[in-house]
Order: C-alpha cells, then structure tokens, then sequence
C-alpha cells in the first residue's frame, strides 16, 4: 500500500521549529519583516497572501500588507520595491505573481533586493544555486526537498525525472535534486516517450500544469512521486497534475492533492524569512 506523505503535517513541524527560532532570534534583539505586495484582486492571489499573513503571525514574524489597485503602472510598483529594499525594518520582501499586463514580472524580481527575496526568484539567488553558494531557494523546490527527507525516502543515487522546466518549479528542483546526489533527467513538452522515461524513475516530480495528466501507465511500482499540480475539476474540487485515484496503488508514497506540497511552499517561504531575519 502506498504510503501517504502527509505536507500539512510536515510543514507544521517546520514551523514549530522556526516559531522556537524566532523567539530565539527575538532575545538577540533581532526582529523580522516580510512586506506583502499584491497588486489587483484575483481572488487565488488573495487567498495565497491571506495564508502567508497568517504563517507570519504563527512563527512570531511582523508582515506589512501593500494592496495595490490593479490599473497600478509598472513605475509606481518598481517605486515601493525601491523604498522597502531601503527600510531597514523590511527583512522580506514578496510581490504576489501574476501581476497584471501592464507589468513586466522579470523587471519586478529583478528589482527586489536579493538579501530580501524571500521568493528565491531573483537572478543572484538562482546563479547561486546553481553555483551551489549560498542564497534564497525557490520555495516550493525547497518544500519538495524537506518533504522528501522528513518521510524518510533517500535522495542520494536516486533516478529523478522532473517534469516541467519552468524558473519557479523545474529548474530549481534539478539543480536542488542534483546538489542531493540524485541523477536527474528533466523532462517538457516536446520530449519525446515520456511514459517510458517516467516509469524509470524513482522519484517523480510534476510540475506539468495539466489536470490529472500523469497515469499509472508512468509510474514505476517502486517510484515516489511528487505532485506539484494544482488545478479544480469538473465538480470544483482540487487535484493535481497526477491521477491520484489511479496512480496511488501503484506507487511506494505519493504526496497528496491538497495536502501535499502545497503547505510546504509556505513553511519554506517561513524558514527564507528566518534565515533573512538571522542575517540582519
């Protein structure tokens, strides 16, 4: 039977380990700040911003809210960044993607001080993983890595196939998977035989934007697999990019749709505001 890895509970041990870290850093005379930025009202946004609010407040860490009106121009956003990056009391700072059109998301990241991405987005911080210096990782890839490690499946000689290339999930996964001694082959859309590359994986990771696209015909019986994918279905109810209901008996663990690495993104997003609070 396929073990369940379970995110919500692993996220809430790791907050529990940054809310002692917190009160720790608070005796030093260190205090924490993430800065939120979201620009427009797209209802997913809000939740998102609502719940990282709401982490903030459990490990102890301030937040300050920017709510912007969506016809907000691209020099009056790149203008906050610019006052946040300068005040001292801001140790985090995390503009809410997507922005709207009229905005050019690469120039927004890019004007983030890489001291305070707490995202892991800007370029210094991905050269610096790639480099395997120190820096902000993408939270969702480092997410994955904690989740993998606390249900007690081995990375190192690992076979790792990821599926999708973006800057946020797929890339980042690689090089953290690569940097854990697996050996890691990252699969897209034109690849070719995708099926028969999956089922040679032990791990599995997904991160293809498409609804119950993976089968059991992908699956390895002995691989681990990691659903990034969130999407609603027909009745409204969340799933992922993998076939939970097929694919689960035929796997070693599978990380669930909600429940799975959704919560860890922002448990890691919790642990790059520590890590920018200690470096004060």
């Amino acid at each position: 039977m396929a073990k369940v890895i379970d995110g919500k509970k692993i996220s809430q041990e790791i907050k529990e380990e940054l809310k002692q870290k917190v009160a720790e850093l608070k005796q030093q005379g260190k205090q924490g700040c993430l800065a939120v930025i979201q620009v427009g009202a797209d209802p997913a946004s809000s939740v998102y911003v609502r719940n990282k609010k709401r982490a903030c407040e459990y490990i102890g860490i301030a937040s300050a809210s920017y709510e912007l009106p969506e016809e907000t121009t691209e020099a009056e956003l790149l203008k906050l960044i610019g006052q946040l990056n300068r005040d001292a009391q801001i140790t985090g700072i995390l503009v809410q993607l997507p922005v709207p059109e009229q905005i050019d998301e690469n120039k927004v990241i890019q004007a983030i001080d890489p001291s305070k991405d707490v995202d892991g987005f800007h370029p210094q911080n991905v050269g610096a993983l790639v480099s395997g210096l120190p820096g902000f990782v993408s939270c969702t890839p480092a997410g994955i890595i904690q989740l993998l490690k606390r249900s007690g499946n081995t990375i190192a000689g690992k076979e790792c196939v990821v599926i999708g290339r973006s800057n946020i999930v797929g890339k980042p996964m690689a090089l953290l998977m690569l940097r854990e001694n697996a050996t890691v082959t990252v699969a897209h859309s034109k690849t070719e035989n995708l099926p028969q590359l999956c089922s040679r994986a032990d791990i599995l990771i997904v991160a293809i934007g498409k609804p119950r696209f993976i089968d059991a015909s992908y699956i390895n019986e002995c691989a681990v697999v990691i659903d990034v994918g969130i999407h609603r279905n027909e009745e409204g109810k969340l799933c992922g990019d993998v076939d939970y209901e097929q694919v689960m008996p035929h796997t070693e663990a599978i990380t669930p749709v909600p429940g799975g690495v959704g919560p860890m993104t922002i448990a890691m997003l919790m642990h790059n505001c520590v890590e920018a609070m200690e470096k004060q």
